[in-house]
């Protein structure tokens, strides 16, 4: 039986975890609150991120920003201290660029390997072994831990290194973003002008705009459903921060995004941080004189 460490049980890595308990890991987990370890029925709970990754082939992180994967991967209770010469530390999150860069070599200096694997979906995808994997980095290395990516998701999409595929992971999500605004914006517009909104929006879906993001984010922003959040803006603004960053750093002008994190700051600042994503659409609607939500 394979061993594996996942650190990271929140509304993405605790349903992850719990797969690969289901398709015959054995996993070691570990999180800042205690409690969700224990309540993993299967998983070996830990104390240490340390303690998780002693043993393990595969150390899966997911967790919230560089900062928080950096402090579990180095210090002495850092998965770094314990991760084996054949163990590959597995990074799930959606980091910047730089911090991917810094620990591709932080792991080299140690002749150990890390591999960006960000994925695409919300916990309910997770939930539903839907993710998009996105692997990037030595090509025998993501062929060893294709098994493990096969029991979160529904597809890998593999870049060269680990820094493509953070910069992959952070191009989709501007994507997702400008699409969420577009959204926004358009049924906003409907309902100033006396259409019903989810009329409109099935005329969008079932013609021209049939994909997954538009029909799911598309009904949230049409009944201002934006409680309780699958993906919370404040994370949203986290990654559109590791986005215009990425942008700066390659020179590439991005005035959409920047609109876009605009919309997130004003969001935050207006105490809706817990909001989902959907929630963006908060602030146009108001900037617009109707209600924050119907």
């Amino acid at each position: 039986m394979t061993t594996l460490a996942f650190l990271g049980l929140g509304a993405m890595g605790a349903p992850m975890a719990a797969n690969l308990v289901a398709a015959g890991f054995r996993v070691r987990a570990w999180n800042r609150s205690a409690h969700r370890t224990e309540s993993l029925a299967g998983a070996i709970p830990c104390r240490t991120p340390r303690e998780a990754a002693t043993g393990a082939e595969f150390v899966l992180t997911m967790l919230a920003d560089d900062a928080a994967v950096e402090a579990v991967t180095f210090g002495p209770d850092g998965l770094l201290a314990a991760l084996g010469g054949e163990a590959l530390h597995l990074g799930m999150s959606t980091l910047s660029v730089a911090a991917v860069r810094r620990l591709v070599a932080a792991h080299a200096d140690h002749g150990r390997v890390y591999l960006a694997a960000p994925v695409f979906g919300r916990p309910e995808a997770a939930t539903a072994r839907q993710l998009w994997v996105v692997p990037g980095g030595d090509a025998i290395a993501l062929s060893r831990a294709a098994p493990v990516f096969e029991a979160l998701g529904q597809g890998t999409f593999p870049f060269p290194t680990a820094e493509q595929a953070a910069l992959a992971k952070l191009a989709g999500n501007f994507l997702l973003g400008a699409t969420v605004e577009a959204l926004g914006e358009a049924l906003v517009l409907a309902e100033k002008g006396g259409l019903d909104p989810e009329q409109f929006l099935a005329l969008m879906t079932g013609t021209l705009f049939g994909t997954p993001v538009h029909r799911n984010y598309g009904a949230r922003i049409a009944r201002t459903e934006f409680l309780p959040a699958g993906f919370a803006l404040a994370l949203a603004r986290k990654d559109f921060r590791l986005i215009t960053a990425a942008a700066g750093e390659t020179g590439t002008a991005m005035p959409l995004a920047e609109l876009v994190l605009e919309r997130l700051d004003q969001c935050v600042q207006l105490g809706r941080a817990g909001y989902d994503f959907a929630g963006l659409t908060s602030v146009i609607r108001e900037e617009s004189g109707l209600p924050e939500r119907r």
